[in-house]
């Protein structure tokens, strides 16, 4: 299946046929999902569908169940462009099936920092790496007839603060880490639609920088697709229109209305020509996906295939990183368990199986790592469970006893005109719901009062908590039990489940009825609430004090001290990870409790395996006492699966880290510098970050001086196997076309098939302060039989050794000699050869 070719004539004929406000039209979404249709002029309209792990369809939360696939962190593990590829091809299945041609991935922005609430849906700190895998993902959707929407462009690194922060970083930074990534897959996979990020760089918003969306990416990379805003990401009228950004997102609109377009024209402020130019690039879109001959947006639809299924499990386990295997205590084979007692804690009985935001789906199914062990080891193993640690970021929501004012269960919710909620409401109604988050009601109400009666079966100081996008209070029988002054910090935080929410007690009496109102306010200013701005939401949480106050921690010790195997699994779950927020802290949530449960456990057990779900590194105090650590990642709806094929052996581990896990966040190159600090501007407090690494990022920081390698945990590219490979006979030779071809020998070693991923690093032999050490030109992954031995060829252009030199405004290529170095990691080295090259001169 392929995209149709662009009939200029037609588009141009359509065109001519629109009355300028009809071309404005079709410049915004004509809802949340859909562009603007014209259907008597014969316009139609596609619809888009978030990634890049799943295509979930139109609702955010609930709804169509779809396929969970892994996050692009594990695949970035695997390091295997065919892994890439396939999980493109079953995404765009899976977006069909959504009624969708448009998929709103992959996300390339590296992993600057280790608390990126968003590293999880991109792949690596490394933009070579990044590059290469985004590009083979969207090769496989766009192959099966769906459009990518690579995102978000530019500078993406953070959630704090990202609709309004303004991130500085100088142009060499800029060129060889942060658009790397995206001139790869741009060049090489020509996706048909680029997503423009919420942030500012340098001063302007992407979604009007005339430098990144004309002079780079349609000048320099000479690129012509379609260029949307992310959702609520556009900030001008006439300057996103100059700049080049096509789409505004989702609709209605919110700057492209019709008449201040026009008058913008009029004004000279926006050409039609400009108006021509977008709109040209919508229909174009638009035939390129073959909606002017099939116009229909088919209803939504589950679709459980067994192929993605297979893939799922395949690429997950492929993904997972062996980084510890003390004596050898995995493989757990089930002749050697016959018997044993082993103990499953923390997160064994819930699937970590993605982050939080668009990333999430309404997974098909979800396999527990309970689940897979069980199916693997079978009933010859005993297991036990213990949850071991309270990770909750937000007290449940509040139903259960529950009734509103007809005594039916649920809330009655109260509508008022004015800012505060008194006198007699204007409107009423009933919700069967805990509570809304957020409440999406029209944008006229003022204020809202929810009232409940709440009868506990339990006596004690219970916990209420509760977040509003306004002023919001909680009132417990008339009194003010707690009162949010101002509006919520940060809504995208609020939509998604992230905002951390001061916990109140309450001295509950079992088998009183008491009167529970929550008082929420329409926010009021500019509180950089974007798409939720002027609409009234609010959370309530709620749990008792037993539940609360549960000594879970001795409960999973006790547990692990009658077991021959106590297996721990940690991680985050969505509210933790999660777009909208950056992470709470480099340590396991919450507060030092998974943490406390390893050690604890470790100290009790000999045998403990800890099993690690986030996409980020996290740190790992507890990494001497234990005797096994596996980095699981998001693995999808296959987690259990694909977590105990590693463990028992069935797959055997091949994944290698995107990314160095440093031994403490204060070592991390952009400590200090993440998320940046507030400064006073136009008498508002904005948050400004400076990227003073520069190139410096992730391992090129670390690689600077022994001193800093030895802050790292474990190094980029690095993983175990339950095999051994060797490497013999490096080599590398300069050919014609001024590449250079590496070759290798490698042998697997072991005694059981496995896979090695071959890394190749270069930089000049004589080190430049200025640049890194070396950095990553290639990679490989090899299968092997044991004792079988393959000679791999990785070949890499001498461009790749250029750097951007901002006084030419070209790469720039020294002459001179160049290490290349083969190894296992950055830092498991296992050859080096030594080439010369001549100066070369290159336009960006």
């Amino acid at each position: 299946m392929s995209f149709k070719n662009v009939d200029s004539a037609q588009i141009e004929n359509l065109l001519s046929n629109l009355t300028l406000e009809e071309k404005i039209s079709l410049l915004a979404g004509k809802n949340f999902w859909e562009t603007v249709d014209f259907p008597e002029k014969g316009v139609p309209s596609v619809k888009t569908s978030d990634g890049p792990n799943g295509a979930r369809g139109a609702t955010f939360k609930g709804g169509v169940t779809a396929a969970c696939f892994p996050a692009s962190c594990l695949l970035a593990s695997t390091w295997d462009l065919e892994a890439a590829k396939n999980i493109g091809n079953a995404l765009a299945d899976e977006t069909r099936s959504k009624g969708a041609r448009v998929i709103l991935a992959p996300t390339v922005c590296p992993h600057r920092h280790p608390l990126g609430g968003r590293n999880f849906e991109s792949f690596s700190e490394d933009p070579f790496l990044a590059g290469k895998l985004a590009a083979q993902y969207i090769h496989g959707l766009q192959e099966n007839g769906v459009a990518a929407t690579i995102k978000h462009y530019a500078v993406n690194e953070q959630e704090t603060c990202r609709f309004t922060v303004d991130e500085h970083v100088a142009e060499r930074a800029l060129r060889e880490i942060y658009l790397k990534p995206f001139e790869i897959a741009i060049k090489e996979a020509k996706p048909l639609a680029v997503m423009t990020a919420y942030n500012i760089v340098n001063g302007t918003h992407a979604d009007s920088h005339e430098f990144l969306l004309k002079d780079v990416l349609r000048g320099q990379w000479g690129w012509d697709g379609l260029v949307m805003s992310d959702w609520g990401g556009t900030n001008s009228t006439a300057d996103s229109l100059n700049a080049g950004l096509d789409l505004e997102m989702p609709g209605p609109t919110r700057w492209r209305k019709v008449d201040e377009v026009v008058a913008a024209v009029k004004a000279g402020a926006v050409s039609e020509k400009t108006i021509d130019n977008r709109a040209r690039k919508v229909l174009e879109f638009l035939a390129k996906l073959n909606c002017f001959e099939d116009p229909s947006i088919p209803d939504e639809r589950a679709i459980i295939l067994p192929e993605h299924q297979r893939l799922i499990r395949s690429v997950g386990s492929q993904g997972i990183v062996l980084l510890k295997n003390d004596a050898g205590i995995l493989p757990l084979k089930k002749e050697g368990l016959a018997k044993k007692k082993v103990a499953l804690l923390g997160f064994a009985r819930e699937a970590l199986i993605h982050g939080g935001g668009s990333a999430s789906v309404n997974a098909h199914y979800r396999v527990t790592p309970e689940e897979g062990l069980r199916a693997a080891l079978g009933d010859t193993v005993e297991f036990s469970y213990a949850k071991g640690a309270h990770t909750f970021r937000q007290l449940p929501l509040m139903g259960e006893g529950v009734v509103n004012r007809d005594g039916q269960s649920g809330w009655t919710l109260d509508f008022f005109d004015a800012e505060e909620p008194n006198g007699e409401p204007v409107s009423s109604s009933s919700s069967e719901l805990p509570t809304y988050m957020p409440l999406f009601v029209k944008e006229s109400w003022g204020s809202l009062r929810a009232t409940g009666r709440f009868t506990p079966t339990q006596s004690g100081n219970h916990y209420l908590a509760m977040s509003g996008l306004g002023r919001s209070k909680i009132l417990v029988d008339g009194k003010v039990v707690y009162e949010q002054k101002e509006n919520c910090p940060d809504s995208m935080a609020f939509l998604l489940g992230g905002v951390k929410e001061p916990e109140n007690q309450y001295s509950f009496e079992a088998g009183t009825t008491y009167t529970i109102e929550i008082e929420t306010m329409k926010p009021t200013g500019s509180g950089g609430l974007s798409l939720l701005e002027g609409i009234i939401g609010f959370r309530l949480g709620f749990m008792t004090e037993k539940d609360h106050n549960r000594d879970l921690l001795s409960e999973a010790v006790e547990v692990a001290k009658g077991c021959d195997l106590a297996i721990v699994f940690t991680g985050h779950t969505p509210d933790w990870e999660t777009e909208g927020q950056d992470q709470v802290s480099f340590h396991l949530p919450s507060n030092g409790s998974q943490d406390r449960l390893v050690a604890a456990v470790g100290a009790v057990n000999a045998n403990t395996v800890v099993v690690n779900c986030t996409g980020v590194a996290v740190a790992m105090p507890w990494l001497d006492k234990v005797k096994a650590v596996v980095q699981a990642w998001f693995p999808g709806q296959e987690a259990g699966n694909a977590i105990a094929d590693v463990l028992t052996g069935a797959a055997n581990p091949a994944g290698r880290l995107p990314m160095s896990f440093p031994r403490k966040l204060e070592d991390a190159p952009a400590h200090g510098n993440f998320p940046g600090e507030f400064v006073e501007k136009d008498g508002n407090r904005q948050l400004h970050v400076n990227y003073e690494e520069g190139v410096f990022v992730g391992y090129r920081h670390y690689d600077r001086s022994e001193e800093n390698r030895s802050k790292i945990l474990f190094p980029f590219g690095y993983g175990l196997s339950y095999t051994t490979f060797t490497h013999v006979n490096h080599q590398a030779r300069v050919t014609g076309d001024n590449s250079i071809e590496v070759t290798v020998d490698v042998t697997n070693a072991g005694t059981c098939a496995g896979a090695e991923v071959v890394q190749v690093y270069a930089g000049t032999k004589l080190a430049v302060p200025e640049n890194p050490v070396k950095e990553l030109v290639g990679f490989a992954k090899v299968h092997l039989e044991p004792g079988e031995t393959k000679t791999t060829s990785i070949t890499f252009n001498a461009r790749q050794l250029a750097h951007f030199s901002e006084q030419s405004g070209t790469w720039e290529l020294q002459s001179g000699d160049y290490e290349v170095t083969i190894g296992q990691s950055v830092r498991d080295i296992t050859g080096t050869v030594t080439v010369g090259l001549g100066a070369q001169s290159y336009d960006p």
